[in-house]
């Protein structure tokens, strides 16, 4: 990964995140299952470049956006999300990438309220 680029997890990273993938179901009809690693590709590549789901790359090492948008509404809902973030973050802090002193808060994601 390049300063302000994300082009997919590295091997390194992506065997950290691999005990966190759900196990896949096998399906008789239908579809293959997208990779997780693809996936994981995908819905990091929205989430650091702040680009549209449309503007996905496409390649080998991308999911579709349908499938990513579909695996990031599930891991937000049930956590899965999070302990991800948390384990790359862990590890950045581990490798000595995290500088404390210069924090950003973006309050784009929060949900504001309706007024009724």
């Amino acid at each position: 990964m390049t300063q302000g680029r994300f082009e997919g997890l590295t091997k390194a990273q992506w065997e950290l995140l691999k005990p966190l993938m759900p196990k896949v179901k096998e399906r008789k009809r239908g579809k293959p299952h997208t990779p997780w690693r693809k996936i994981c590709n995908s819905i990091l590549w929205i989430l650091i470049t702040g680009s549209r789901w449309c503007d996905i790359p496409r390649g080998r090492q991308w999911g579709s956006k349908s499938a990513a948008h579909r695996w990031l509404g599930e891991w937000e809902t049930n956590g899965m999300l999070n302990a991800v973030l948390e384990e790359l973050r862990h590890c950045a802090d581990l490798a000595g990438h995290l500088n404390l002193e210069r924090l950003s808060v973006d309050g784009f994601f929060f949900r504001r309220q309706r007024r009724r």
